[in-house]
């Protein structure tokens, strides 16, 4: 086995420094200096040595050596402010890292023992100087600018505010309970969350979606900013808690937001997949009731930002012009027809916009028949937590309830196929043949690779029309790996300097079952262009639609 990489090593550290709520770079530093003991796998440990029931063949990797490692580090800090030492001699506010007493303590106090019950023990292994270079080391690289540049008291003061504001405007949304669950897991130096659950002593019957710890939870948060000493574990306790309220992707994204801004109230945008579900049960729950067409009519124009609802029709693709007060009854039907076709296109066709969300809650509303914007956006988070409630008793075992949880999507009817493909109306899910497999997203990665040109369009046909015959003669799907690269990736990717791949008419690709001998064997009497093959990935075959017979193995 290899030493795993420092990615791996780094997420290890990382999710040990999560569950205990210290500072990451120390176990990073521990690691750096102390190189023991030698683990199986030729890497190194952090100094755990087993103890007592605790055998060496259980503490022999580096998940298990960070896990005591960080509980070790958990209890000295945790002694030291039993002792008396205050959050500033623990934590340095100007650069957002432990201090050199803390790090300094933590060498001399460091000696891991899995399993050991003792507070701590002199080690003469760690020398306070080497750990403090490289806790400074780690740190100065590890963390990023917003995080290490921000004043400490700054960030206290925004975390403050940030928390006093949670309680009014907890609605028991999933993220919500979560960031809750983990501030009282990290504040309270437990475990899991099961045993965060538990220390509140709640006494209510048990909800699947957890509703039943609500109560409890804004009791605790409130208590919070009165019981701050400025310790680090409170503080990586609160900071969590912002993030995971806002529900961003690092805690120093949560840094760069909270100076901007300590707002709790819920972002529209969380409103989004209550949003999305809704409108995918319109078609199904249409009955022509009075206030459905309007509802429905109202959407599309603030959709098309159109100045009046009597516009929607002509936009729609009707030829009756006029107010729709004086339509017909089949001019009705026939508008009622668009507007569900329109509906049925908003799903993939929604980019978030202000407008957007805006048509759509504006359709909720009259639809529900809600009296103000204010009880449409209550409704909407109590649908996301209904959702997530059907969606945990489903994961428990229970039958999924079909009108509780969010309906699977479906997608829009495609568009009709143009006379000739270019740059400008390729479709990324259409065939790139007529009735053919391979399609626009497989030839484009996704879209990411859009050709710029028409002979790249020309190219990716050609190729798509001879693979497809040697799909046929192989009877099997073709799972598309690569196919037109533009230069600056076949670079980044390492491709010849002169691949097909750049021109857009070769192909990388695997048959579940088959290796690449086996392709290349069925096909190298007929493929009429280039086919290769690759020793180092014995699954992969190579077409490319070159002007003559060429063969290969790299």
């Amino acid at each position: 086995m290899a030493p795993l990489s420092l990615p791996q090593r780094d997420q290890i550290f990382l999710t040990e420094a999560k569950r205990t709520g210290i500072h990451k770079p120390i176990l990073a530093a521990l690691y750096q200096v102390l190189k023991y003991p030698n683990l199986p796998d030729g890497d190194t440990g952090l100094g755990v040595i087993p103890m007592g029931a605790v055998t060496v063949q259980q503490v022999n990797t580096l998940e298990a050596q960070a896990y005591h490692a960080a509980n070790t580090v958990r209890k000295i800090v945790d002694q030291l402010a039993q002792r008396g030492w205050q959050g500033t001699e623990l934590w340095d506010p100007r650069d957002n890292r432990y201090t050199e007493k803390l790090v300094r303590a933590i060498a001399a106090f460091y000696a891991p023992l899995a399993e050991d019950d003792q507070a701590m023990a002199d080690s003469e292994r760690l020398k306070p100087d080497s750990l403090w270079g490289a806790y400074i080391q780690e740190s100065s690289s590890s963390v990023d600018t917003a995080l290490r540049e921000v004043d400490g008291d700054v960030l206290d003061e925004k975390l403050l505010a940030f928390v006093q504001r949670v309680p009014r405007f907890y609605t028991g949304l999933p993220q919500q309970r979560e960031a809750a669950l983990e501030t009282l897991r990290l504040w309270r130096k437990l475990d899991t969350t099961s045993d965060a659950e538990k220390s509140l002593n709640v006494t209510a019957p048990i909800q699947s979606d957890g509703s039943h710890l609500d109560s409890a939870l804004v009791q605790f948060i409130e208590r919070l900013p009165a019981n701050y000493t400025r310790l680090p574990h409170q503080r990586q306790a609160l900071l969590s808690l912002a993030q995971l309220w806002r529900q961003l992707d690092s805690p120093e994204l949560t840094v760069e937001a909270l100076l901007k801004d300590v707002s709790v109230e819920p972002d529209l945008s969380l409103l989004d997949p209550a949003l999305i579900a809704f409108v995918q049960r319109v078609p199904a729950s249409y009955r022509q009731e009075p206030h459905q067409r309007p509802a429905l009519v109202e959407m599309v124009r603030q959709w098309r930002k159109l100045p009046s609802p009597d516009e929607v029709p002509k936009i729609l693709g009707m030829t009756k012009l006029g107010p729709i007060s004086s339509f017909n009854a089949s001019e009705l039907a026939d508008l009622d027809r668009r507007l569900l076709a329109f509906v049925v296109r908003v799903p993939p066709a929604y980019k978030e916009l202000e407008h957007q969300r805006d048509a759509l809650i504006t359709l909720v509303q009259q639809w529900r028949k809600l009296s103000t914007r204010s009880a449409t956006l209550v409704a909407l988070h109590n649908d996301l937590k209904t959702m997530n409630a059907a969606q945990q008793e489903a994961a428990q075992g229970k039958p999924l309830d079909a009108d509780k949880a969010p309906p699977k999507p479906t997608p829009a009817p495609p568009p009709a196929r143009p006379a000739k493909w270019t740059p400008t109306n390729i479709q990324l899910y259409a065939s790139i043949i007529p009735g053919g497999n391979f399609t626009w997203a497989e030839a484009t990665h996704g879209g990411s690779r859009m050709p710029p040109d028409q002979a790249t369009v020309d190219a990716m046909i050609r190729i798509a029309k001879l693979a497809q015959q040697a799909r046929d003669k192989i009877g099997r799907p073709f799972k598309v790996t690569s196919w037109y690269r533009p230069p600056e990736i076949n670079r980044l990717v390492g491709g010849a300097s002169a691949s097909r791949h750049m021109v857009g008419d070769a192909i990388d690709f695997y048959v579940d079952g088959l290796t690449g001998n086996q392709i290349y064997w069925t096909l190298d009497s007929w493929w009429p262009g280039g086919l290769g093959r690759y020793t180092k990935f014995p699954a992969l075959c190579h077409l490319d639609a070159r002007g003559y017979r060429a063969r290969w193995r790299n």
